[in-house]
């Protein structure tokens, strides 16, 4: 798959496309497809379900992902995919490879 972002895994949820949002987090967190696709189910029953801390939180990823904490970045992947350890210190160390800390 090319150089893909979590624009694309968001273009893709927002399409309602979860197969093509599940591929995207495998590249990007380094995910096997099952639990992708549980992360990707997971991302989007939080986004349609009405808590209006969730977004911020979607989008506070970015900031943590280039200036944030590798805990900062867990919170995060475990609040916006479900993910639990040990995928959170594998995604965290995937996301460190593809954008290292500024």
């Amino acid at each position: 798959m090319a150089d893909v972002t979590f624009r694309d895994f968001a273009g893709a949820v927002m399409r309602g496309d979860e197969p093509a949002a599940a591929s995207v987090l495998e590249v990007l967190l380094g995910l096997p497809s099952d639990a992708a696709a549980a992360a990707t189910s997971h991302f989007r029953t939080q986004m349609t379900s009405g808590d209006p801390t969730f977004m911020p939180k979607a989008m506070g990823l970015r900031t943590a992902v280039t200036s944030g904490s590798d805990a900062e970045i867990g919170a995060l992947l475990a609040a916006c995919f479900g993910l639990d350890e040990p995928a959170i210190a594998s995604a965290v160390a995937r996301l460190r490879e593809k954008y290292p800390s500024s």
